[in-house]
């Protein structure tokens, strides 16, 4: 089987592929962010060494379960951690020694290589929203997400420009069983769009579906020897390790595949209401959840995440774009950053249920804090509505446009013999203006930062165009991108294995939707 994927790789180059190659359609899609901007640091050194020492008194004093799981107490055991139960005590120090084996950056491969990403150190990716049952558009309304819906948002986050990454479950498809819609899912990703992906992680045999089906894009010894995709691994606060997620990570480790080790934290619920005591919490989950994966496969590439938000105190709902919040957002980055991992926070984040100024104003704070955090890797960064239960296709590309503005703002203040224009200063001199100078003419091209959506006319071409708010705008954007779409080149073999894996996988068990 393995030489037939290798022949079928080296058929790549034949007469079909290469009449695939000329009439894909070439997407414009920005490489990822380098920041040229400093992270913004809210604590100081003695408030990162309270929290560090009161993160390791967690571990040692209270511990963490892993439940169902005795492959992995047993592996705890023998790394010296005080077993009991399904309760890991971790001596102070062993889960931070532990974690420095995990590499500091790492590059996630595409298979189209000038879409590879490199994750962590001065890097942002973007990457879209991420498991919403629920889909929105003016048309629709709000309704259950389907297959047809999640394939139009991969098309989306293929023909946005300033996403990096296709993403994981942009949405949950309903229509299909829950035991089969991993295959359609991956599947989509693989041939919709060549960016990066993320693998399955609701079941570990969907994890290892999502590695096969990886070698049998990229190739065996590639993805055994390469990173190529990025999976969730959330931690069910407050500090419990359930088999599915630990099932999800010990397969990705085992291949040599990323794992965000994500706190799903909802401050006042999972977590205490102070900034500090959450930060305690989120610090010693994520020691124990990157070690555990060290303990799997020394080296494995991790992320440290942080998905906090507060709640609101009278109705019990998740709140979005709030200071707490950014509070932590900014002390989790330090925290990644002191021990040397990618971090993984922010998102396009709002609890609105429609497109409207309070997603804007929450999407705002939540997006700008990310950047100025020093995340790494920005999942949700665009198309999140009503606190993550709605993916929706105007909000998408309203976001996916203002990712823009995170690519001018974290190029910093250009000091070069351009950027200083002394030569435009000289050549308008007092009482003239720029527009007609050599400098603009040579610079209007690429100077700001344009939007694909939002309307800067006069208010009379405004009025006679129909007078369109934002989201009606966004809906025509959707409705072109998806017009415009072309699916990016795959060599025919490839994709026949892909579908014939999918099939057999399909038919080999009834479907089940519980």
């Amino acid at each position: 089987m393995n030489d037939v994927r290798a022949e079928r790789r080296v058929r790549g180059g034949g007469g079909a592929a290469r009449r695939a190659e000329r009439t894909a359609v070439s997407m414009d899609t920005a490489k990822f962010i380098t920041r040229n901007i400093p992270n913004f640091e809210i604590l100081n050194a003695e408030a990162l060494e309270i929290i560090e020492w009161n993160a390791d008194t967690v571990l040692e004093e209270i511990g963490v379960n892993f439940v169902e799981n005795p492959a992995a107490l047993q592996l705890w055991r023998e790394a010296g951690a005080d077993v009991r139960g399904e309760r890991v005590h971790i001596p102070r120090g062993l889960a931070r020694e532990l974690c420095k084996t995990a590499p500091s950056t790492f590059t996630q491969h595409a298979r189209n290589p000038e879409r590879n990403v490199v994750i962590g150190g001065k890097g942002l990716v973007l990457a879209p929203v991420y498991g919403p049952p629920f889909v929105r558009d003016n048309e629709g309304g709000r309704r259950y997400a389907t297959m047809e819906d999640f394939r139009n948002f991969v098309k989306l986050g293929y023909m946005s420009k300033w996403l990096h990454h296709s993403g994981g479950t942009v949405c949950e498809p309903t229509d299909v069983a829950v035991n089969k819609r991993h295959l359609d899912m991956l599947l989509a990703h693989m041939t919709l769009s060549d960016k990066p992906y993320m693998g399955s992680v609701t079941e570990p045999v969907r994890a290892e579906d999502s590695v096969t089906m990886s070698k049998i894009l990229f190739g065996e010894d590639f993805v055994e020897q390469n990173t190529v995709m990025t999976s969730l691994i959330n931690i069910n606060s407050p500090l419990t390790f359930d088999s599915t997620m630990m099932g999800a990570l010990e397969v990705y480790a085992k291949h040599n595949q990323a794992a965000i080790i994500s706190p799903f934290i909802v401050g006042g619920a999972m977590a205490p209401v102070t900034v500090a005591g959450t930060l305690t919490q989120v610090l010693a989950e994520v020691l124990a959840g990157v070690a555990y994966s060290q303990l799997i496969r020394k080296g494995a590439p991790v992320i440290f995440g942080a998905f906090v938000t507060s709640i609101d105190m009278n109705s019990g709902a998740p709140t979005f774009g709030t200071p707490e919040a950014a509070h932590i957002t900014y002390g989790a980055g330090q925290l990644a950053r002191r021990m040397g991992l990618p971090y993984r926070s922010g998102g396009a984040f709002c609890g609105s249920k429609l497109p409207d100024a309070q997603a804007a104003y929450e999407t705002s704070n939540s997006l700008n804090m990310a950047l100025l955090a020093g995340v790494n890797f920005m999942l949700h960064a665009c198309g999140w509505l009503e606190g993550g239960l709605v993916s929706s296709y105007e909000k998408f590309v309203l976001d996916a446009d203002q990712l823009g503005t995170l690519h001018h703002l974290a190029k910093g203040v250009s000091m070069d013999d351009n950027g200083q224009a002394m030569d435009a200063i000289r050549e308008v001199g007092p009482g003239g203006h720029y527009l007609g100078c050599q400098h603009t003419q040579s610079n209007f091209k690429t100077a700001f930062w344009r939007t694909d959506v939002l309307d800067y006319k006069p208010y009379e071409t405004w009025e006679e165009e129909g007078a369109r708010d934002s989201a009606t705008l966004a809906n025509q954007r959707v409705k072109k991108l998806l017009r415009d779409f072309q699916a990016p080149a795959l060599d025919p073999a490839i994709a026949e294995a892909l579908e014939s894996y999918v099939a057999q996988r399909k038919a080999s068990e009834p479907d089940a939707f519980g």
